[in-house]
């Protein structure tokens, strides 16, 4: 799937996706500070031809807990190059859970994950008009609880990026797009797949680091079957008007097989693309915001097994050999009421849907629903809170093992609870709790029963 989002300084919007040019490679705790390195190198090297702004330049600062960064402006550094067209941000998210009952097996875990992102807005450095590059630097350590739920929805899904279940260090995005006119831009690179599928209340970047830590509330299952995290694309992105916030239409085509570790060129040109179509328009129902999403997908992929880059929790990891794959997608958010109209603070509603082939894609239907709320406390206008639903009606998965043939799956559901406490600008504390309904019946190795699961956890977030 694809996104979109703003430039910087800039009166042209441009689609943003993801790309990573890097070979496989593993990281200790030392990730977050090569990650910060490598984000500032780049960031400097963008800058090394046009330098900083003028001595005395007007920047907007202004007192620190008015800031959502902990280091507020870096001295001024930050509006200095956001006015320079450079635009930097870097989060450090750790996440603790333990399964207290149910699911494979109790116990705990620790992760965490480092991201820094680049945007360069070529016309604002004075270059040429209309270029936006994106860039993404990405570690992470530690382990997760996944494999002990017994859930096809990782409950950490924070932990799958950039390598699910492997402690790596990658470059996902470098993605580069050149709008021709206001409305039309062409991008090329190697797309992050979770910027699509956005929605206001139920979303987090994709990567469960903003609101809900389950995977099931970041993307749509149906959709990561046949879309890898990380991979080559191609794609244009339209606007109708001028304001890329109103709507949007992107067309893209990606290899089936791409990794965050990997450059992809071994495997782009073999013919396995996957062919994406997503669109979202902001409403205004009773003259309240909301947006409106629908997106598709096709597959020319021959699938034969599902890697761990699928993002599904399926212990054996085999399907049935199946060319080809489809889904629909559709999301919606809508406010209930908001402090003031685009503000972004408020109370209100979401929902998903999908539907799939069901073969090779495990996931046939899926649909989710819940209640977000943001910045409506007295005296916490940073905390957000949010209560989810989903259900994924999922083909059954079957598995011979040597006292027959048992049937490992059925459908899954589960609840989500999280509060954000800003604990001042830049550090978030979210409480988490899950309880579900495992899409796994047994474990395969013993028959034991795979009861509903019930996690807790706690998500510690820097924003520098």
């Amino acid at each position: 799937m694809t996104g979109t989002s703003r430039s910087v300084s800039s009166d042209w919007d441009v689609s943003i996706k993801v790309t990573s040019l890097c070979r496989d490679q593993r990281v200790s705790s030392l990730g977050l500070f090569i990650t910060l390195l490598l984000t500032w190198l780049l960031a400097f090297l963008a800058l090394s031809t046009t330098g900083f702004a003028e001595e005395g330049a007007k920047t907007d600062s202004g007192a620190r807990w008015s800031l959502s960064t902990l280091n507020a402006d870096w001295e001024e550094v930050r509006n200095t190059m956001v006015a320079k067209g450079v635009a930097i941000d870097l989060r450090m998210t750790q996440i603790g859970q333990a399964v207290i009952s149910g699911g494979k097996d109790t116990g705990s875990a620790y992760s965490g994950h480092s991201l820094g992102i680049l945007i360069v807005d070529t016309e604002t450095l004075g270059w040429w008009r209309g270029g936006n590059l994106w860039v993404e630097v990405e570690g992470n350590w530690g382990n997760a609880v996944n494999l002990r739920t017994g859930s096809l929805m990782p409950v950490n899904s924070n932990r799958l990026y950039p390598v699910p279940g492997r402690n790596a260090l990658a470059i996902p995005a470098v993605t580069y797009t050149q709008f021709l006119s206001p409305y039309v831009g062409l991008s090329i690179g190697k797309v992050d797949t979770t910027l699509g599928d956005a929605n206001e209340f139920a979303y987090g970047n994709g990567k469960g680091e903003i609101q809900f830590f389950n995977l099931a509330f970041n993307v749509n299952p149906v959709t990561v079957i046949p879309s890898p995290y990380s991979t080559l694309s191609v794609g244009v992105v339209l606007f109708p008007t001028k304001d890329s916030d109103a709507a949007f239409l992107s067309l893209t085509a990606f290899d089936s097989n791409g990794k965050a570790n990997s450059t992809g060129f071994d495997t782009v040109f073999k013919g396995n693309t996957t062919y994406n179509f997503e669109g979202r328009v902001r409403t205004n129902f009773f003259g309240l915001t909301g947006h409106q999403l629908i997106g598709g997908m096709y597959s020319s992929k021959n699938f034969t097994s599902l890697d761990q880059n699928a993002r599904l929790v399926i212990e054996t990891g085999t399907i049935e050999r199946k060319p080809n794959s489809w889904n629909v997608y559709y999301n919606f958010d809508q406010y209930l009421y908001e402090t003031k109209k685009g503000s972004g603070q408020g109370i209100g509603i979401f929902a998903r849907w999908g539907i799939s082939d069901g073969n090779p894609n495990p996931a046939r239907y899926f649909y989710s629903a819940g209640i977000g709320v943001n910045g409506v406390i007295p005296g916490r206008p940073r905390d957000s809170f949010g209560i989810g639903y989903y259900y994924l009606d999922i083909n059954p998965l079957k598995v011979t093992v040597a006292s027959g043939t048992r049937e490992l799956g059925r459908d899954e559901q589960g609840v989500e609870v999280y509060y954000n406490v800003a604990v001042v600008p830049g550090i978030r504390l979210t409480p988490d709790v899950q309880v579900i309904r495992p899409g796994q019946k047994q474990v395969i190795a013993t028959g034991k029963a795979v009861d509903t699961v019930t996690v807790i956890g706690v998500r510690l977030q820097f924003s520098f």
